[in-house]
């Protein structure tokens, strides 16, 4: 399958003959090709951004929301083929592509356009008219992990506040944002209001970062990307959003129900094979009841099945790619180099994956707090149990890495609550509580900055303006 940009309503050929492959994990094989777009591929799409900017803008709130919201419902339509091309081209199991990676993508859509129903895009301030305005041309840079529930959370908001927008996908995890592309055409939005770039970062990534027609940056991908980002698009005092990476921590009070909480902290660390940045990694728990977190834990892993990510009973996959797993393979043998215990999985392939990018589920306990795999985002199916002394020492811990994005507590409600509020992250669950969409989403220290989802969300993609009356 060859895939070309999408620019001003049509598939676009790159200045480029060079393409970039696309690689099934579970197999090697080659899925697709799409081009190593280039600077001047990206001049084209902002040009067009720029031209369908004044129409777009101009449009009533209503008029976005009603695009917005048949773009969820063509989405939908799509849901089969948008998780097979997950599946096939990043490994996410099937039901995982299907149930999150093509279901998220819809939910982010149609509650950021009720958001949009109740904003307040002109409010009266004492003898001041505020309104709030789109900001131009958006860039959205994202990455394989969850490739269009990432790329949605930017472009909804975007368009919804009257935005244009050039995305640039995750070079290793196209494909479905060429559908997101043809079911926007399909919704009624305008030509030129989304274009899609494919390339790598160092160069369509940089290239939409740096331009001068480009008027917001919205990135989610590691922090020495974000670092990159941000340098790159100072130079034009473009707004910067960034999500980044994160190193959540999962504090077991003492008062805690230990078997549920353990179960909810390995759910956590092996959706996706660990490839999400808001997971919860760091396990800490009481140091006299580690022994029995450790049983709980290793008990809880045994019931993960790594395999084909076209199973329907697999719950863990291959990693996205083959250099991929030799990263979290490394992290896994530097765990057991700096004295961890290692109490599941190990290093090595998963029995019977001898082809594929598979690594072994690993738990680890007795973690140094200060440890490289305690500190360092791995990005894969491995847990790090830490005993703490005391709840002092607990947050302490939790709160002691560059990291700042997700955390949960898990306890009696009112004393999980006050652990809660201790904990320098953007995003707290208590007791497994439930996703919400409308909720902001983001981070703290090198996780990031900005706000995705709910009214916080579509605030960053509007300029503000105070008219005195």
């Amino acid at each position: 399958m060859n895939i070309n940009h999408w620019i001003n309503g049509r598939a676009e050929s790159s200045t480029n003959s060079r393409t970039l492959p696309v690689v099934n994990p579970a197999t090697g094989d080659l899925v697709a090709e799409t081009p190593a777009g280039t600077p001047e591929d990206v001049d084209k799409a902002v040009a067009a951004a720029r031209a369908a900017f004044p129409a777009w803008a101009a449009t009533s709130p209503a008029e976005r929301i009603a695009v917005v919201r048949r773009l969820a419902a063509e989405l939908q339509a799509r849901t089969e083929r948008i998780a097979t091309a997950i599946t096939a081209e990043m490994g996410a199991p099937t039901t995982l592509s299907r149930a999150a990676q093509a279901a998220f993508p819809v939910l982010v859509a149609e509650s950021m356009a009720g958001v949009a129903e109740t904003f307040a895009w002109s409010e009266r301030i004492g003898t001041s008219l505020v309104v709030h305005e789109p900001i131009g041309v958006v860039g959205a840079i994202t990455p394989w992990n969850f490739p269009l529930q990432q790329m949605m959370s930017k472009v909804a908001p975007a368009l919804l506040a009257g935005n244009t927008v050039v995305a640039k996908p995750a070079e290793g995890a196209p494909l479905t944002i060429g559908i997101l592309a043809e079911a926007a055409k399909e919704a009624g939005l305008p030509d030129g209001v989304l274009n899609v770039v494919y390339g790598e970062g160092p160069v369509v990534g940089e290239a939409i970062a740096a331009h001068p027609d480009v008027d917001m940056v919205s990135f989610t991908g590691s922090t020495r990307a974000g670092r990159r980002i941000g340098a790159v698009a100072a130079v034009t005092v473009k707004r910067v959003t960034l999500e980044l990476g994160g190193k959540g921590a999962h504090v077991l009070l003492d008062d805690a129900d230990f078997a549920t909480a353990v179960a909810q902290s390995l759910g956590h660390v092996f959706i996706n094979g660990g490839q999400v940045c808001g997971s919860w990694p760091r396990l800490l728990v009481p140091a006299g009841r580690q022994d029995e977190v450790v049983g709980l834990a290793v008990e809880a892993a045994r019931t993960y099945v790594v395999g084909d990510p076209r199973d329907e009973t697999t719950g863990i996959g291959p990693m996205a790619s083959e250099a991929h797993r030799e990263r979290v393979e490394a992290y896994i043998q530097r765990g057991i180099a700096d004295g961890a215990t290692l109490v599941y999985g190990g290093p090595g392939r998963p029995e019977g994956w001898d082809k594929g990018a598979y690594v072994r589920p690993t738990i680890f306990a007795d973690v140094d707090p200060g440890s490289v795999i305690a500190q360092e985002e791995i990005f894969g199916p491995v847990l790090t149990i830490i005993p703490y002394a005391d709840e002092d020492e607990a947050v302490a811990i939790a709160n002691a890495t560059v990291y700042g994005l997700t955390s949960g507590v898990s306890g009696e409600p009112e004393h999980a609550l006050a652990v809660a509020r201790r904990l320098r992250a953007g995003q707290v669950d208590v007791n497994g509580g439930d996703w919400n969409p409308l909720a902001p989403f983001g981070g703290y220290k090198q996780s990031g900055n900005g706000r995705e989802f709910g009214r916080d969300g579509l605030r960053e993609f509007v300029e503000t303006k105070a008219i005195q009356l």
